[in-house]
């Protein structure tokens, strides 16, 4: 039987919340428009959720 190599793990602190920051500006400025970032709020939402895969997969990022 293959061995599991990739065994999740929670993000740190900082990153969680880099995350969560990122992301909750992608959806707030989806609904409610700023001139500037709302063009970007579908990568603010890839931002976060990329950096939530990299703080699960890797420890001690």
């Amino acid at each position: 039987m293959a061995r599991n190599k990739f065994l999740p793990s929670a993000p740190t602190m900082g990153i969680w919340v880099a995350a969560l920051i990122i992301g909750c500006l992608g959806i707030f400025v989806h609904y409610f428009p700023v001139k500037e970032l709302s063009k970007y709020s579908y990568e603010m939402l890839l931002i976060g959720f990329v950096l939530l895969i990299i703080g699960t997969a890797y420890r001690r990022v």
